[in-house]
């Protein structure tokens, strides 16, 4: 597998990951009002915008299909999505110990706010919850998630 910084030209393939991890992935956790609500905070606008600015890196499989996705903004860590048929392959492990190394060269602590799905995840990779939010979203369900942060140096 390789990581590499997606192009404008990569545009289709990171929404295609993000949109189709969270119809797949989120309906397990979320009721449809807080799914919606990620779906339109991962709008198009914001995936074309962090591609110019060069902030997102896809992980492509050995057999070269684009696997997973990852969203670096200073020493926040966001957008991190593997495809479902690639989960449990060692490739959200791959983008978020890239994620990682480069938040590590100029940044002391990695930020996220993270999904319940993924949350596990964090904790065993030595991540600790600082704050809990709560957002209201479409027929009055809700949306919960920590902010999360570890020290890497």
């Amino acid at each position: 597998m390789k990581i590499i910084l997606a192009a404008d030209a990569d545009f289709k393939t990171v929404r295609q990951i993000t949109q189709d991890t969270i119809r797949t992935v989120y309906p397990h956790y979320y009721p449809e009002g807080a799914v919606a609500f990620f779906l339109a905070h991962h709008n198009d606008a914001a995936i074309e915008q962090d591609i110019r600015k060069g902030r997102v890196f896809m992980c492509i499989s050995d057999s070269g299909e684009a696997a997973g996705t990852v969203t670096i903004h200073d020493n926040e860590i966001g957008r991190l999505f593997v495809l479902p048929q690639f989960q449990g392959n060692g490739f959200g492990r791959a983008l978020l110990d890239f994620a990682e190394q480069e938040i590590a060269r100029n940044y002391e602590f990695a930020v996220l706010d993270v999904s319940f799905s993924a949350k596990a995840i964090y904790l065993k990779r030595g991540y600790e919850a600082v704050s809990w939010h709560v957002i209201e979203t479409e027929n009055g369900d809700f949306l919960c998630f920590d902010e999360m942060r570890r020290k890497l140096r």
